[in-house]
């Protein structure tokens, strides 16, 4: 039923501030145990992991396909600023707020700036959907998207085997983490290679299918193998987008609806584990204080001083320091974190969820209204 009501009003949220990802994630609230009880969901029950792994795992395929290397050359000076500069001076930011005003140790504010890091446009389609974006900005915000999640993944992992919050550890976790490269490079171009072979082709209509193939042998190698299979989902999404665009142009809407549909029903158990007392009992005011700010301050001081010299107009400039949304990865990595048991596990999950959940609501309502500030003289600027 949420998914019937969020199809048929989706047309109106893509020109209001309605939004269908607020609207799975009031559905999970409302239908979960804190209010009617419909969908009785904890956080140690195997379907959430299960559906966040899988939802994360194919978010990460297809945002790797829309960042291919031509894709990098093409247009790489704004969201290289974003990825190598902005990226590290987010975690860090968020990171001191952590500390000072949440009053985590600083082990475990790092690792929650790392779990924060990311951001996911889906929340704010209208700027990343709409014409009268300047294209510039929107190159931006999709290939920075694309490839933070990836980039903060390894950090994650790292700061998690410091805090012993997982039995994997030094050697055996780098080897992981490069296993699942490895397996994300060679899958692709395997199978690349045998479909142009003159003596094997997929018909016309099963073409998307193959991408599909390559994905699930990404997954079944990397949990077969204990290789990090998000990053293997990451590489073989920049592979596959490197070596076959075609593939890349026939899965695109096949694999976007697949996406946005495991995307959907884990926000609608994740607003199902958000309960009246995560929200109001279980967090201090000091935390609620830290989540504001690591919206309104964390990121736009970030890009504030990575854009410093760039050749972006103010406009385009503030609407990229405000969208950085809070998504799947940080919802997957805040699991991780609940998960590990280190001992902080259950505050930084707490803050985690209370940031998403903000995010969502905060950035899904003014993405409208902001798009609509972009004239076409804007639009058609250029996106290099």
């Amino acid at each position: 039923m949420v998914l019937l009501i969020g199809v048929l009003i989706s047309e109106r949220a893509s020109r209001t501030i309605l939004s269908t990802a607020v609207l799975f994630l009031l559905a999970g609230f409302v239908l979960g145990e804190g209010v009617l009880d419909v969908v009785p969901i904890a956080s140690g029950d195997p379907i959430v992991g299960t559906l966040a792994e899988l939802a994360l795992f194919s978010v990460l395929f297809t945002d790797g396909m829309k960042v291919g290397w031509q894709d990098l050359r093409s247009a790489w000076r704004l969201p290289g600023r974003a990825l190598l500069l902005g990226l590290p001076l987010t975690l860090l930011v968020t990171a001191v707020l952590a500390h000072y005003v949440a009053g985590l140790p600083w082990l475990e504010s790092f690792l929650l700036g790392a779990v924060l890091a990311p951001t996911d446009p889906v929340f704010a389609s209208a700027i990343v959907g709409r014409k009268e974006v300047p294209g510039k900005l929107r190159h931006l915000l999709n290939v920075e998207s694309g490839v933070n999640d990836g980039l903060a993944l390894p950090i994650v992992l790292v700061l998690l085997a410091v805090a012993g919050g997982t039995e994997t550890e030094g050697w055996a976790l780098a080897g992981e983490i490069l296993l699942g490269i490895v397996v994300g490079v060679v899958v692709p171009l395997v199978v690349i290679t045998l479909d142009r072979l003159p003596f094997l082709k997929a018909e016309s209509k099963l073409q998307p299918l193959l991408t599909v193939s390559i994905g699930l042998l990404v997954l079944a190698i990397c949990s077969a193998t204990h290789a990090n299979l998000f990053l293997g989902a990451f590489s073989a999404g920049i592979t596959v987008a490197s070596r076959g665009p075609e593939y890349r142009r026939e899965f695109e809407q096949f694999g976007e609806l697949v996406t946005e549909l495991l995307k959907l029903a884990a926000i609608l158990v994740f607003g199902a584990l958000i309960t009246p007392d995560f929200l109001f009992q279980e967090i201090p005011l000091l935390g609620w204080v830290f989540a504001v700010l690591a919206i309104v301050a964390a990121r736009p001081a970030a890009l504030l001083v990575s854009f410093i010299g760039a050749n972006l107009p103010g406009k385009q400039r503030l609407a990229a320091m405000w969208f950085g949304p809070k998504g799947f990865a940080s919802v997957v990595y805040g699991l991780l974190v609940l998960e590990s048991g280190i001992v902080q596990a259950d505050y930084v999950f707490h803050l985690v969820g209370l940031v998403i959940v903000l995010s969502i609501l905060a950035h899904s309502s003014t993405d409208v209204v902001i798009a609509r500030q972009f004239d076409d003289e804007d639009a058609r600027q250029p996106t290099t």
